[in-house]
C-alpha cells in the first residue's frame, strides 16, 4: 500500500451563500498565483458557506490575501493522505491513529477514479504532533 501524509495548514473564510460567491475566491487566488492542495465548502447557516483553504504555500497566501483584503481564520493544521486508491486505505492511516489515541474529528476525501485518492484529515491541535509522531511524518 502505497501513500503519502503530509501536515498542512488551512484557513477559513466565510461567504454569503449565493451562486458565484466560490468562484469569486477561487478566481482571486488563482490571479494572485495561490495553488491550492485542498478545498471545501460546507453551509454553516441558513445563508452562509465557509470556505476551507489548504495552501501549498501558506506564507505566500497569507501575505497575498491581507494584500487583497480576504480576511482568514488560521492557519489551523490537518494532515493530506494522497496515495493508492486500494482497498483499505483509508483504514489503515487511521489504525495507526487510534493505535495513538489521536481523535479524527473531520475528515474529506475523494477518489480521482484511476486508482488514486486525496485525504484531509482534521485534528485538534492538542494531537497533531502524536499523530505526526504515529505516522512517522
Amino acid at each position: 500500500m502505497s501513500f503519502r501524509i503530509q501536515k498542512v495548514d488551512y484557513f477559513y473564510t466565510s461567504v454569503h451563500d449565493e451562486p458565484g460567491e466560490a468562484y469569486k475566491i477561487l478566481t482571486l487566488l488563482a490571479e494572485l498565483d495561490i495553488n491550492l492542495l485542498a478545498f471545501t465548502a460546507f453551509p454553516t447557516g441558513p445563508m452562509r458557506t465557509q470556505l476551507a483553504l489548504f495552501p501549498q504555500d501558506t506564507t505566500k497566501l497569507q501575505d497575498h490575501a491581507r494584500k487583497a483584503g480576504l480576511c482568514l481564520d488560521g492557519p489551523h493544521h490537518a494532515l493530506l493522505v494522497q496515495g493508492d486508491d486500494e482497498l483499505g486505505a483509508l483504514a489503515t492511516v487511521h489504525a495507526v491513529l487510534y493505535r495513538a489515541n489521536v481523535n479524527v474529528y473531520a475528515s474529506t476525501g475523494v477518489s480521482d477514479g484511476k486508482g488514486m485518492y486525496g485525504y484531509v484529515l482534521y485534528l485538534k491541535p492538542e494531537d497533531i504532533e502524536r499523530a505526526v509522531e504515529a505516522l512517522d511524518l
